[in-house]
């Protein structure tokens, strides 16, 4: 048998969970008030499995629209003098450097969105990209994974604290709406279903790997394993 390295198993691609908490809907217009990444990594049996956080509250731009609506939602008081704020630019940047370093030890090409209604997410990630003129985003600027959407499919729910309940796992409504753990309890989810449907990778790998689209996997001796794993 041989090992699943990560660089196959998203194509060259590394999944990276990215919430945002924000002052509304538009992501040209509203605050960026939190933002947190959640590593994905894969086990030496081939399961995905939640790695390192890192989440950072941000300083509202210059003339951003902060809706007291999502305020109340999320109970973040972007003024407040205790809050750790740091400017957008530098929260991309430090959250940039980790997901390029994960990347590289990967041996992935480039990192992947994943998010909860992840167009929200990565919306805003590009808007704020832009606005403070990053030249180095190691984020694909279109495609992502989508676990509500995955949600839907494999739990027939999508509502976040719905479908981590259904998933087993376990839910805190007092901790939600801070990026850090949706993006936690996101990249659970984002596993939970990429290893319950590990039977169907396995088979479509194959199938991939004889139509001479993949090159074989890499065995377990020279991964620098031990064992034998799938």
């Amino acid at each position: 048998m041989s090992r699943i390295l990560m660089a196959h198993r998203f194509r060259g691609f590394l999944p990276v969970v990215i919430d945002v908490e924000t002052g509304g809907f538009n992501s040209a217009t509203d605050a960026l008030l939190e933002i947190a990444a959640v590593m994905i990594e894969l086990d030496a049996d081939g399961n995905l499995r939640r790695g390192e956080s890192h989440s950072f509250h941000v300083q509202p731009f210059a003339g951003s629209n902060i809706e007291p609506a999502a305020l109340a939602i999320t109970g973040i008081d972007p003024h407040h003098p205790l809050r750790p704020a740091i400017p957008e630019r530098d929260a991309l940047q430090r959250v940039f450097r980790e997901v390029r370093t994960a990347v590289r030890a990967a041996d992935c090409r480039r990192a992947v969105l994943v998010g909860h209604n992840a167009a929200f997410d990565l919306g805003f990630l590009n808007a704020a990209v832009a606005r403070t003129d990053i030249k180095r985003n190691p984020f694909h600027p279109f495609s992502c994974f989508d676990t509500a959407t995955l949600a839907g499919v494999a739990l027939g729910q999508t509502v976040l604290a719905k479908a981590t309940v259904v998933a087993n796992i376990d839910w805190d409504a007092s901790s939600a709406h801070s990026a850090r753990y949706d993006a936690e309890r996101t990249a659970d989810l984002f596993c939970s279903i990429a290893n319950t449907s590990r039977e169907s990778y396995l088979r479509a790998e194959e199938r991939a790997r004889l139509l001479g689209w993949i090159e074989p996997a890499i065995p377990v001796s020279d991964a620098g394993g031990e064992g034998e794993s799938a």
